[in-house]
Formats: structure tokens, sequence, C-alpha cells
């Protein structure tokens, strides 16, 4: 692996997030986010990471979209970044909880107001008659909350995912790409490098 190996898989995240955040065109906080339903047909949609630290990852949704009710069905999903222009990706598996309504809060209000708007006017995942249904759901709740705060939708809320495996994956020449992998282990955790 080009970068030095830390011992923390979190602050080799974040350097290598850091990078990304400089040399990816869009979105390079965009993550695939797995879940699996009650039958355990596996799903897999990009999000958007609001939030990390060494507490895990989080990223907010409707908690009854299909990704929300998979999740809250089954709490253990797996995360995939990639960075095409860094050539890299990191895999993140390990269980899942709710933010606090107080972190929940904290967000939708820092939304813009449209976005806070539209958490209130979509009924994420379910079937859509016909855009001038949403549009109308739209007008609905803007009208609504025509000035001051508004309140976030008690289905909004987020997901924070608690890491119980890291693998950082970096592209070399010949596919002999370098792949290294952290497991808890004690207080701390142990590595391991992976062939390509």
């Amino acid at each position: 692996m080009s970068d030095t190996q830390h011992d923390d898989p979190f602050d080799l995240f974040a350097r290598w997030f850091e990078e990304a955040k400089e040399k990816e065109i869009n979105d390079p906080n965009a993550m695939a986010v797995a879940s699996v339903d009650a039958k355990g047909r596996p799903s897999i949609r990009m999000v958007l990471l609001k939030g990390f630290d060494a507490s895990g990852f989080v990223f907010y949704t409707n908690y009854e979209s299909r990704k929300g009710t998979e999740i809250l069905g089954n709490p253990q999903t797996a995360l995939l970044f990639h960075w095409k222009s860094l050539r890299r990706q990191v895999r993140i598996e390990g269980p899942v909880e709710k933010v606090s309504d107080a972190e929940a809060d904290e967000y939708f209000h820092s939304r813009p107001r449209q976005s806070q708007i539209g958490a209130w006017a979509s009924q994420q995942s379910r079937p859509l008659e016909s855009r001038f249904a949403l549009e109308k759901a739209v007008a609905k709740y803007a009208a609504k909350y025509p000035v001051g705060t508004i309140p976030r939708p008690p289905y909004w809320s987020g997901f924070r995912i608690r890491p119980d495996y890291f693998e950082f994956w970096e592209d070399r020449p010949f596919r002999l790409h370098d792949r290294l992998i952290y497991k808890p282990a004690g207080n701390g955790w142990a590595t391991e490098k992976l062939y390509p």
C-alpha cells in the first residue's frame, strides 16, 4: 500500500477521504449501502456520507423507505466508497444503530428549506402515481410550513454504521492490487494483507 500503514482504520480512512475531497469531481462522500430484506435478498444503493468519527459512519434517510425498513429489520450493513480518480476503494461492514433525535434534528435543520419540505412530501420508495402528485405534496407542505422552523418528520432520521471490518483497496499495475483489512482485536485493530 502506497499510504503509510495506520494502526487505526478511521485515521487511514480520514486521510484517504481528504484526498478524495480534493480530487474527486463529484460527491467524494458518495457510498453504496447494502441491505437485505426479510427473505435475505440483497439490495444496494448510493447515499451520501454525512459524518464519521470513531463511533461510526452516518447517513440520513426515510425510515419507511426500502433501505430504512430493511436496515431496521436486519441492522447489519456494508458500505463501499469508490474513488475512481484515486484508484482506491474502501469496504466497511458492521452493525447499524439509529442516531439520536438530537443528531437527526441538527442535521435536518442544516438542510436547505426545500429539502426539508421534500422530506415531508416524499413517500420514499412507494409507488408514485404521477409527478403531479409529488409536486402537489410539495405545495401542500410548503403551505403548511411557510415560515419558521420546519419540524423533522418522525420517520426521517439517520443510521450509524459501527464498523467491525474495513478493507482498503488500492489499484496496482498488472492487477496486483494492494488489499489491507482491519478487524477488531482487543482494544484496537489487527491488520492483514489479502491476495489481490
